[in-house]
């Protein structure tokens, strides 16, 4: 596809969202899908995966610094009262985040069965401010992310165990919130920022590789919930899966070191590692001062 996509808003397709400018507005575009058996089992409730549908375009918004405008939904008519429960968990969503639905289109399912698919096209603007892409990243800048990191695999994990699992991490697997004000807060200030969605180490290998520097993430400094830490534990091993699974939906970016200090201790980032010059590979780890190894696989690959 990047063949096709020539213009200078696809940003040749390695960033989260197109930005198109016209006139001097900064218009952000974005799209993404959710697809049954992919995405979410056949089981799952209507309205969390039409929360979700709505989290996960948003939060890509939020990695340009944007303020939602409106959304458009691709939405596959299926049975009445799962339709329903998923309209009421769409509007609770958009209505949360301040977001109209501005249109789309409907599709009724063929008589065969077939799984189910949504798409959804969020339009965001930036006001005043370069929009950050993957690519600013720079020799000596400081990297962060928001938030706490994992709670939606070790949601995942215990659901599947069948095991109890706590509402603070349920939530952050079913009905994750896209940091947009901090977003909006942070993007005048960094080099580059994207959002967690695929990873924090897949995603960041990503950010290095656009920005041609290598980043040295200290796992020990990943902010994790104490309840994930509880039930999943706090060793490497522990802190390589809810740095490699993905699913988290905060923001990962770096920053000068000058200007993060009127960040830190006031709102919910943390610093987890330097940019450096490009070494062996764009991607370094360590904990307790120890070099780790990077594991085999790094995040969800589409």
């Amino acid at each position: 596809m990047r063949g096709i996509a020539q213009h200078e808003a696809a940003r040749n397709l390695d960033d989260d969202a197109a930005v198109l400018d016209i006139m001097g507005q900064k218009i952000i575009l974005t799209h993404d899908m959710m697809v049954e058996g992919v995405h979410f089992a056949s089981h799952a409730n209507p309205a969390d995966i039409a929360w979700k549908l709505v989290a996960v375009n948003l939060s890509d918004l939020a990695s340009k610094g944007a303020r939602p405008m409106g959304v458009l939904l691709g939405f596959m008519l299926g049975d009445g009262q799962w339709d329903r429960e998923f309209a009421l968990g769409l509007k609770h969503a958009l209505t949360q985040f301040n977001t109209p639905l501005l249109g789309g289109d409907t599709v009724r399912a063929g008589e065969r069965e077939s799984p189910r698919s949504f798409g959804m096209t969020a339009i965001g603007m930036v006001d005043g401010y370069e929009v950050p892409s993957r690519s600013g990243a720079q020799i000596g800048d400081d990297i962060f992310v928001t938030g706490h990191l994992g709670s939606a695999y070790a949601a995942y994990i215990l659901q599947q165990a069948q095991k109890f699992c706590p509402d603070i991490l349920l939530d952050a697997l079913h009905r994750p919130n896209p940091q947009l004000k901090l977003g909006q807060l942070l993007a005048p200030h960094v080099g580059a920022m994207m959002d967690i969605s695929d990873g924090l180490l897949l995603d960041a290998q990503r950010m290095a590789m656009a920005s041609n520097i290598c980043m040295k993430i200290d796992l020990g400094a990943v902010p994790l919930l104490r309840e994930y830490i509880s039930h999943m534990g706090d060793d490497v091993d522990a802190r390589t899966r809810a740095a490699s699974w993905g699913d988290d939906y905060q923001l990962l970016f770096t920053i000068k070191p000058s200007a993060a200090v009127k960040f830190m201790g006031q709102r919910p980032i943390t610093k987890i590692g330097t940019c450096m010059a490009p070494h062996d590979g764009p991607l370094l780890l360590s904990m307790n001062g120890e070099a780790v190894q990077l594991p085999e696989k790094l995040g969800f690959s589409h």
